[in-house]
């Protein structure tokens, strides 16, 4: 997974200016982007995905850009073909687990049916077990459920990439644990890149094969504390 990013962006509000100039590339296919809340992370996972815009710089997978202020590239996110696992899993409370899924198939306006039948849906329903809860609706669901459906609808799609904005902190210790490790033999098993934002240690250390450490919306030398959060791993 060769990535490149370089981006500029400049937020302003009126209590607080805000520049974002991050610049960084991997090959891995585990890479965290590791540090404080406000930091910059989940700016820079948007721009990738295409959710944001920067001012100026470059996005390139696998030497093809996604963005390019100087060129005018600018790919809309769907075009880019990366799944987002978002913080709070935004899925759809009125709708099933099973259509929650199938939306990731066919985005849009249209509600997939309550009892659709597709077998990349059901794929993922044994894959993850989430068979027995497939009629069930989000409010019905516990923590792991959630994320676990959330995983799926991204997946359906067979993305490029693995984009996951701090995809443990709604969980308690316990249940953090058992997702970290699900989440880790499911990557392996599947062989997909994953950018993964983080501000917990234990998240670096299960996953940190690249770790990007952003702070002020700047990416930091190589520190003793970064390095010794990978020795963790």
């Amino acid at each position: 997974m060769p990535l490149t990013v370089d981006i500029r962006k400049t937020f302003v509000s009126a209590e607080r200016r805000f520049t974002l100039d991050v610049s960084f590339a991997t090959t891995n296919q585990r890479v965290v982007l590791f540090g404080p809340s406000g930091a910059g992370k989940s700016l820079t996972l948007q721009a990738i995905a295409g959710l944001q815009h920067p001012d100026e710089g470059t996005i390139t997978l696998d030497g093809a850009p996604l963005f390019d202020s100087a060129r005018g590239v600018d790919l809309k996110p769907q075009s880019r073909r990366f799944a987002y696992l978002f913080q709070d899993y935004a899925l759809f409370p009125h709708l099933n687990v099973r259509q929650n899924i199938a939306f990731g198939l066919h985005p849009g306006w249209l509600n997939p049916r309550a009892r659709v039948r597709h077998p990349e849906v059901d794929y993922w329903l044994n894959a993850l077990d989430l068979h027995g809860v497939a009629g069930n609706h989000p409010p019905q669901l516990s923590g792991g459920q959630k994320q676990r459906v959330a995983l799926a609808r991204a997946l359906v799609a067979q993305p490029q990439l693995l984009l996951l904005d701090e995809p443990f902190s709604a969980l308690d210790h316990a249940l953090r644990q058992r997702m970290r490790r699900e989440l880790s033999d499911l990557q392996t098993r599947l062989d997909i890149p994953m950018l993964l934002i983080t501000h917990d240690p234990d998240d670096v250390a299960a996953f940190g094969d690249q770790v990007v450490q952003i702070i002020d919306g700047r990416v930091q030398p190589e520190t003793p504390f970064a390095g010794y959060v990978r020795s963790l791993s």
